[in-house]
């Protein structure tokens, strides 16, 4: 039987890289999906957006789960949810079906991670700790490279639903590897879940940005829509009223009065949008566009991944070196000008080139993505940490289905404007220059960061400063 400290994280591992890839493999595969649901594949921007709204609602509670009903328990269920999400995908043929069942993939992935993060920090040695969460990295890194060749192979030598229905043996396997060797953790000292303000701040950003995900017509009645919209904007504030009155808020607002968190949080919120628009936007313009197949699609948009992984070995030199606010202020510039430069592809253009411009694209995203994640804790009190983690968790995901409902708003305006229901190459030229102004906009967050912002988590010291610690330490050694 398997045994050992660091054989717990790998059982682990395994179930979310699972999820991390089948969150990829879509993207290569919409435009396929949008031929066989017979819908026009702008509307299938609910796919991503439902996916990344249930992970936003559900991630702020997966950790008093794991407390009440036990870890065990709350991870097999994960996976077990997932996997009839996966089942549902493959079998529907509605786009709301699709819409549907993709939520429900949501629900598991939004407990899987997290719990599976708990798990490993309450079981493995400490000795053990910075190997095992290591582990767990590395789905996240992998996932993205591999997901869009995956897909892209899937859907143009089988079909698109096989990469839903291979998720299947692979879901019964982790279920029963952890029935087998997951503790069933349970904490009988947790805090009062904020029931109330879990139903205000889940109703209300579901509706809310489902609600500008469907705009742009084609998908439900401007009126109805409309009142989605309305509906969610009230709750949210009533939220923000019953956030500042209660002791432990399921979203703590008054993290946002650190200066290097809200930066991280609403600066990050612009940037990530922007970013988060590229899985929707790029495979689209590469096969509906240029005529691309899936599989020759996926062996491009990996490269950004490929780039992202590459920076994982560089972010901590660079920001030691420069310090964050000179990062994210010039690097906002440079991951923005990448991400425009996607507008200048045509059917033309040589593959190698799009692959490098993508490649160089994802390492300075992610350099940027790394600098954000760090400085957001540089002054969170350890007592807040959990609740900044949650709440920075749920910042992202809805970003993302921002990044997307916009990009899909400007690809429906230009069919509006034209008044036919065709996408053009040149849509997507417009789509990636404003997302990129999107990107850009982060900016005017970055810069009203102090010079000295978070020195002490990158290690950087101004020139003058280290110049002046080298010449205190010269007098102490002479």
């Amino acid at each position: 039987m398997p045994s050992g400290p660091l054989f717990l994280p790998l059982v682990i591992a395994s179930a979310l890289l699972m999820e991390n890839i089948d969150s990829t493999v879509i993207a290569t595969s919409l435009p396929a999906i949008a031929v066989d649901l017979d819908v026009n594949p702008i509307n299938l921007k609910l796919a991503f957006t439902s996916y990344l709204l249930t992970l936003a609602v559900l991630i702020p509670i997966s950790g008093w789960c794991a407390d009440r009903f036990g870890s065990r328990t709350v991870f097999r269920a994960a996976i077990g949810v997932f996997t009839l999400g996966s089942i549902a995908c493959g079998f529907t043929n509605t786009l709301f079906g699709f819409v549907a069942a993709r939520a429900l993939q949501g629900a598991g992935g939004a407990m899987m991670v997290p719990v599976g993060r708990l798990i490993i920090l309450r079981t493995v040695p400490k000795s053990d700790l910075v190997r095992a969460l290591t582990y767990l990295t590395l789905p996240a890194l992998i996932g993205p490279v591999f997901g869009p060749m995956l897909g892209g192979f899937i859907t143009t030598y089988f079909h698109w639903r096989w990469i839903f229905w291979i998720n299947v043996p692979i879901g019964f396997l982790g279920i029963a590897l952890a029935t087998r060797f997951i503790p069933d953790l349970r904490e009988d000292d947790r805090p009062p879940l904020d029931l109330v303000g879990f139903v205000l701040s889940g109703i209300g950003l579901s509706t809310l940005v489902f609600g500008l995900t469907a705009a742009g017509g084609q998908v439900m009645p401007a009126l109805p829509d409309a009142g989605l919209m309305l509906m969610g904007a009230v709750l949210m504030v009533l939220y923000v009223r019953h956030a500042a009155h209660h002791d432990a808020p399921i979203l703590d607002l008054r993290l946002l009065s650190l200066r290097t968190y809200r930066t991280s949080l609403v600066g990050g919120f612009f940037f990530r949008a922007g970013v988060g628009a590229i899985p929707f936007v790029l495979p689209m313009m590469l096969q509906v566009g240029f005529g691309l197949t899936p599989f020759e699609s996926g062996s491009l948009t990996f490269a950004s991944a490929a780039g992202a992984l590459c920076m994982k070995f560089t972010a901590g030199p660079i920001l030691r070196r420069l310090g964050f606010r000179n990062v994210l202020v010039s690097n906002t510039i440079i991951s923005a000008l990448f991400l425009a430069a996607s507008a200048l592809f045509t059917p033309a253009t040589p593959h190698l080139l799009i692959f490098a411009v993508l490649l160089i694209g994802g390492f300075f995203r992610s350099l940027q993505f790394t600098s954000l994640n760090a400085i957001a804790y540089a002054d969170v009190p350890h007592a807040a940490m959990s609740r900044a983690s949650s709440f920075s968790s749920v910042a992202q995901q809805l970003s993302g289905s921002v990044g997307i409902a916009f990009a899909a708003l400007v690809l429906q305006g230009m069919q509006t404007w034209r008044q036919d229901h065709v996408i053009h190459v040149g849509d997507f030229k417009v789509a990636f220059v404003l997302v990129a102004f999107l990107s850009a906009s982060s900016i005017l967050m970055n810069l009203r960061l102090p010079r000295d912002a978070g020195n002490e988590v990158s290690g950087y010291a101004p020139a003058p400063a280290a110049r002046r610690l080298a010449s205190r330490q010269g007098t102490l050694n002479r």
